[in-house]
């Protein structure tokens, strides 16, 4: 659907001014002081027919290479078929409009539809409750870590282990500025860069209200929940994971079945593509024990007047619903979109096609560090860290990363994200992500040219 700008015409404009009683533009923005007003028309250049203003688009849209390049970029924001069917229905009219639904009776199709991404999230996780949605998987790490301090407000310290998305650390340190909340840095081993376990047991006491993991971690590794859960148990700290590659969950044992308090995470996989970065769509998953902490909203399926299955907003402790001082999230957005989309994607691969395109991408990161292993390029590349993985690992060069990254652009290949900004100690080590998205082929020519 096109939607046309059609501007006003002068009877329209003397029509509108007139029903307002004012006789002219001017006079309408008189309030405003006159040094702030513009004298002069904007410096615009002159305006384009519709079929000259496509045909401008699309010549700057034509300036973006990216799809002529293999790319095996991941780090916190990931490449996945996005099927029709998602996009189709997710462009319909009903879902595009549909803000925060207040009035239930007609919102009824907006409510099932975050009912069904809060049950899926839910089971994915292996959590009891999951809520309706957040801006991102960032966020909803930071607001975990609010609702752990409102759970322990006499707590003041929360571990932070090194390898979690640093830009997710970098959040919850601004979110957690105005709280009495201490983070705590804790090592990642640097043979298995999953979190060094006798560092944690270091640093965790009496004080510590919350562990945070991410797992996969930044660096693709997988962290045994379990044995940090023992860990949290033993001095009665809570244990938040964070999943910005939700997908692992169709092939690994779930948080909340390894002991996790609350799951957050980044939905941006199931049927969002990565645009530029952005909108993603986080999702928060909780015990139920903790459900009125929660932040946001939580849909839940009631019955009717007449007795049918209906759905209403079952606790909404944002503050555009209670007092301000009450609430326990200050977030206004509807992310229902992006969540509408997940839902689609879910519903449409179902559980076993799901664990198949898991058990797919895991596949590929296999075939990629098989290849490493070839006695020719082991000399050049080869893994850095040994812990399981699900579809990103650590390529670490013997020449300059520098040198190597201008060597895989020349062949028009985005060979991963550079990992020296943020781990000085990992020179010349690529974060290499494997999709659904990238053949065999791909990883041959990704192999040949290191």
């Amino acid at each position: 659907m096109i939607m046309r700008y059609i501007p006003h015409t002068a009877q329209d404009i003397e029509a509108m001014l007139k029903v307002i009683g004012v006789s002219s533009i001017d006079a309408l923005f008189s309030p405003i002081p006159k040094e702030f007003r513009l004298e002069k028309p904007l410096n615009l250049p002159s305006s384009l027919s519709e079929i000259e203003l496509k045909t401008h688009v699309e010549s700057i849209a034509n300036k973006n290479t990216a799809h002529r390049y293999q790319s095996f970029l991941g780090a916190g924001c990931y490449r996945h078929f996005v099927p029709t069917v998602v996009n189709y229905l997710g462009s319909q009219g009903g879902f595009l409009t549909a803000y925060t639904p207040y009035q239930p009776e007609i919102s009824q199709g907006t409510l099932q539809t975050i009912f069904e991404f809060q049950t899926m999230i839910a089971n994915l996780t292996g959590m009891e409750v999951a809520n309706a949605s957040m801006y991102d998987g960032a966020s909803a790490l930071a607001e975990a870590c609010l609702m752990a301090k409102r759970l322990f407000p006499q707590k003041t310290k929360i571990l932070v282990p090194q390898n979690i998305h640093p830009e997710y650390r970098d959040v919850c340190k601004t979110y957690l500025e105005a709280q009495e909340v201490e983070l705590a840095s804790i090592a990642y081993h640097p043979k298995t860069g999953t979190i060094d376990t006798s560092d944690l047991e270091r640093k965790i006491d009496e004080t510590s209200l919350a562990v945070l993991v991410q797992t996969p971690n930044f660096f693709g590794c997988i962290e045994d929940l379990e044995a940090i859960q023992k860990i949290c148990t033993a001095h009665k700290a809570l244990l938040i994971v964070a999943v910005p590659e939700p997908l692992s969950l169709a092939l690994l044992k779930s948080p909340g079945e390894s002991g996790a308090d609350i799951v957050v995470g980044e939905a941006q996989s199931f049927g969002n593509p990565p645009s530029f970065g952005g909108p993603h769509v986080g999702f928060f998953a909780s015990r139920m024990s903790f459900v009125r902490s929660m932040p946001g909203r939580i849909v839940g399926e009631t019955t009717d007047s007449e007795g049918k299955r209906a759905f209403t907003l079952t606790l909404s402790t944002r503050e555009q619903h209670i007092r301000r001082e009450k609430a326990t999230s200050n977030i206004c957005t509807n992310q229902a979109l992006l969540a509408t989309r997940s839902t689609i994607y879910l519903s449409t691969l179902g559980e076993k096609g799901l664990k198949k395109l898991a058990q797919w991408n895991h596949s590929l990161a296999n075939t990629l560090c098989e290849k490493l292993k070839r006695p020719l390029l082991a000399a050049k590349a080869k893994g850095h860290f040994d812990a399981p993985f699900f579809n990103e690992v650590v390529i670490e060069t013997q020449k300059p990363l520098s040198e190597v990254e201008k060597r895989l652009k020349d062949q028009k290949i985005l060979g991963g994200f550079s990992l020296e900004k943020h781990y000085p100690e990992l020179k010349n080590c690529l974060l290499v992500c494997t999709t659904e998205l990238n053949t065999e082929e791909q990883i041959e020519a990704l192999c040949n040219a290191l």
